[in-house]
């Protein structure tokens, strides 16, 4: 009924069941409770500073490193480089197009891959 009521916006029965069999325990307040384990989110101003400290000091760190050092996961390191210090992973060697003729001697003098000719 209250699907009907509020549509997509209303709880589902099993809920409406659940939080009233909580009230009825004795249960006062909506609010979640505090639960113990990692908390929601490393995305904190404090690890954003660290890790904006830790690429300053090293330009090329690995995102595995970071979180690490910072002891957060790398998906969360990686949207905090991404998202929150607007970085981008940039190449640093150039690849040249076309191979001189001295370049394309040389990879021809280089050992094949057992099975290939």
């Amino acid at each position: 009924m209250l699907v009907q009521v509020y549509g997509d916006n209303g709880m589902k029965q099993r809920a409406v069941y659940k939080w009233g069999k909580r009230f009825s325990e004795g249960r006062e307040s909506v609010t979640d409770e505090e639960r113990s384990g990692w908390p929601a989110t490393g995305r904190t101003e404090e690890n954003i500073a660290k890790i904006c400290q830790i690429v300053r000091e090293n330009r090329q760190p690995t995102v595995r490193g970071i979180a690490e050092q910072v002891n957060i996961d790398k998906e969360t390191v990686r949207k905090i480089l991404t998202e929150d210090l607007d970085m981008r992973k940039v190449c640093a060697k150039m690849v040249p197009t076309e191979l001189t003729k001295e370049q394309k001697q040389r990879s021809h003098n280089l050992p094949r891959p057992f099975g290939q000719a």
